[in-house]
């Protein structure tokens, strides 16, 4: 077995398939950081999944089916927020529901497309000269999506705008305590608002780079179960951006692994440990002294009634 070869191709798929956990992941870091837990991101991606192949096969065009991807899910995360944020429902049922609306929304109106070729996909790119760089040229400059590098690119900025501006400032005290913050003059309402609607426009990107680049097709719950992942991801990740970039290609890597080695160990076996991960880490956060735990938002998941501490 030539292992530099085969290092280089887990890498590169790593990367390929952590691309929608990675936009997914962003998109939720800023929704818990402004306080919001939405449980909703499966049904968010599974929606732009459908949303992105469909305008796609219609008028051809990857870049307005992720346009249209991302609107469907900003949509449905202002679902999420007129009722956890206006109306002050319980953030976790509504997350669920949400999931589940969206899966089942997305398989009734998906049923007359499963099975039709697209008839334009998002195009891999190769990087010129970097895509020469022995062993990290291939695995990071080639066959590769433009979705791949703006999600990188996207993370970093990310960071920036939440630990070194003011409106970063604003997001992480809406998170912290929302009370301080609206006697500062800050806009609770609306920070959680433009938060959890910004992290169902990535959402939705990332369902969308599933079925218009990565698998090019409709099928009914394709994002099995990525939407989770998400979750344990941001906690992963400690509600930061740049580690949401590791922690994201660490599960690709997972997933990839789960079908390249099927030919050595159970292939059941393989498909559970991108899920038994996530399950590892959601347990891990229970434990008061979890780094976890130490940095989650102090008022997250915690509805916001001015007047009230």
């Amino acid at each position: 077995m030539d292992w530099t070869s085969w290092v280089i191709s887990t890498v590169s798929r790593a990367l390929a398939f952590g691309v929608p956990l990675l936009w997914g992941t962003l998109g939720e870091i800023y929704a818990e950081r402004a306080g919001v837990v939405n449980l909703g991101v499966e049904g968010m991606m599974i929606l732009g999944a459908f949303m992105a192949f469909a305008v796609t096969q219609s008028v051809g065009s990857p870049g307005l089916g992720l346009f249209c991807a991302a609107m469907v899910g900003g949509v449905a995360a202002l679902v999420h927020a007129f009722l956890t944020v206006t109306l002050r429902a319980n953030q976790y049922v509504a997350g669920l529901a949400l999931s589940m609306f969206g899966l089942g929304l997305a398989g009734l109106l998906g049923r007359g497309w499963e099975g039709k070729p697209l008839s334009s996909t998002l195009p891999y790119l190769t990087v010129p000269g970097l895509s020469r760089i022995p062993v990290l040229g291939p695995m990071l400059f080639q066959d590769q999506t433009v979705l791949t590098y703006i999600g990188l690119v996207l993370a970093v900025l990310l960071w920036i705008l939440l630990f070194r501006t003011r409106w970063g400032v604003a997001i992480r005290s809406v998170g912290e305590n929302p009370a301080t913050a609206d006697a500062l003059g800050i806009n609770v309402t609306l920070v959680r608002y433009l938060c959890v609607v910004f992290g169902g426009l990535l959402a939705g990107v990332g369902g969308g780079y599933l079925s218009v680049a990565y698998r090019p097709a409709w099928t009914e719950g394709m994002t099995a179960g990525m939407g989770w992942i998400v979750i344990a991801l941001t906690i992963f990740a400690a509600w930061d951006p740049l580690q949401a970039i590791w922690g994201a290609f660490f599960f690709g890597a997972l997933y990839h692994l789960s079908y390249r080695l099927q030919a050595f160990l159970a292939p059941e076996l393989l498909k559970l440990m991108p899920y038994f991960f996530a399950v590892v880490v959601l347990a891990a956060s229970g434990f008061g002294r979890a780094r976890w735990r130490r940095r989650a938002p102090a008022a997250l998941g915690v509805p916001y009634v001015r007047g009230e501490r």
